[in-house]
């Protein structure tokens, strides 16, 4: 499913340059659940970025499926992932002036719709919600919300960074056990985090440190 193929990724600051991904090869098979962890600065969001297509390496391949993501064009590789890849961020990245229904649909395709948002977000717990803006939300609500932007375009693949990073441990228990749902379907997961509660669900636990795989 993701092959990641000698990724190396160098930023250039004015102190020199920093190496956050060094030559990092490994393959994820479809409907894994893949837990990858680290410390601070280790590489774990450069990594994932990159296996989703928003980051170009500086070399190395990303296949996914048959697809070597980053010989595609821009506009190709955006069209990929909207139809492949839901994200999860830490910091939601919900749009303050859209409620809850219109962010769920930001991302989706034109086979999405708002009957199908609603039965995801009720399913996910946010019924009664679907008309409340981010700022009105509980921090484990405006995750949730996320969740079904990601997965309302039925996506082969998601991607979540620090997902319970700032939630209490009774919504983090519930965001990894949506995600742990997402994966007995059928789909792949990769989780970038520092803590522990996604590790019983996890297939494999892949460790980071210094930008290489230990």
């Amino acid at each position: 499913m993701v092959q990641l193929e000698n990724i190396s990724k160098i930023y250039r600051t004015r102190r020199g340059q920093v190496k956050a991904l060094d030559k990092i090869s490994f393959q994820i098979q479809e409907g894994e659940f893949v837990v990858v962890r680290g410390p601070s600065g280790s590489g774990k969001t450069t990594l994932l970025l990159a296996i989703g297509g928003m980051l170009h390496p500086t070399s190395g391949r990303v296949i996914i499926g048959d697809k070597d993501i980053y010989a595609m064009s821009k506009r190709e590789r955006a069209q990929f992932r909207a139809e492949n890849i839901g994200f999860v961020f830490q910091m939601f990245h919900l749009v303050p002036y859209l409620n809850v229904i219109e962010n769920a649909l930001l991302a989706s395709g034109a086979g999405a719709n708002r009957s199908e948002a609603e039965k995801l977000l009720e399913r996910l717990g946010m019924s009664g919600r679907e008309h409340h803006r981010p700022s009105e939300l509980s921090a484990g609500e405006r995750q949730r919300t996320a969740i079904a932007r990601a997965l309302l375009n039925h996506p082969r693949i998601i991607l979540a960074d620090e997902p319970t990073g700032n939630l209490d441990p009774e919504n983090a228990a519930q965001v990894i056990g949506y995600l742990s749902e997402f994966h007995r379907g059928g789909g792949t997961v990769i989780v970038v985090t520092h803590g522990v509660v996604a590790d019983q669900h996890s297939d494999r636990i892949t460790y980071l440190q210094a930008g290489q795989v230990k």
